[in-house]
């Protein structure tokens, strides 16, 4: 069995440190990281190790074996610190670097500097919240490209007791369904012929303008 992926996340603030405990909670190996002594102390109990260091510092990361790392999720929130830590994990040839970024700005640098992913957690978190303000049937919203996205709703009264064919969601919508919640049992990639109840769940995937759509045409 292959070992398990380890993760460093740096800055162990509201994100950092709810990321850095749920991949622990997974079962996997991490490394919290905050210069503050005082918060990586309180994380000492819910993370495999944590230590308490500048993160612009390179011969500290070097001490810490930031280098066998499999991931680094970079969730400082100071700019200097966050731009001089991923620059250090490139460097160390870290095959994941993760950044949550202020702005778009930073964004821009960190992708420069080595970041393989960007995140805007507030942002990604607004956008939720958004959907969900204009979509009161949404149960789930996933942006996985900008143009892409997975959303989970509950089954429209009108496609009840109607099949997947029937449904017409790729032809009038242009929007595939992906998983079906149907009697408490997830279905992936369901028949054609599967049967909608009231009860189930959608999970879809199509752009913004398609759910828009059908937003406007099926839910009521």
């Amino acid at each position: 069995m292959a070992d398990k992926k380890q993760f460093v996340v740096f800055g162990l603030g509201r994100f950092g440190s709810n990321l850095a405990i749920a991949l622990a909670d997974m079962g996997y190996n991490v490394l919290g990281v905050d210069r503050d002594e005082n918060i990586a102390s309180s994380m000492a109990n819910r993370l495999t190790h944590v230590v308490s260091f500048d993160i612009r510092d390179a011969r500290a990361m070097e001490q810490a074996g930031i280098a066998s790392f499999d991931a680094a999720i970079i969730a400082s929130g100071n700019l200097e610190a966050s731009l001089m830590a991923t620059m250090l994990c490139k460097e160390m040839n870290l095959s994941e670097i993760i950044v949550k970024a202020i702005d778009e700005r930073h964004a821009e640098m960190a992708r420069r500097l080595g970041a393989t992913e960007v995140i805007f957690s507030e942002r990604d978190t607004a956008r939720r919240v958004a959907f969900r303000l204009v979509s009161p049937h949404m149960v789930d919203y996933i942006e996985i490209a900008k143009d892409i996205q997975i959303m989970g709703v509950d089954m429209p009264r009108r496609l009840v007791g109607k099949n997947l064919i029937e449904s017409e969601l790729r032809s009038l919508y242009q929007l595939n369904l992906i998983a079906l919640i149907h009697e408490g049992k997830t279905i992936v990639s369901p028949s054609p012929n599967q049967v909608f109840a009231a009860d189930d769940r959608m999970f879809l995937i199509g752009t913004p303008e398609t759910f828009a759509r059908f937003e406007r045409e099926m839910m009521d």
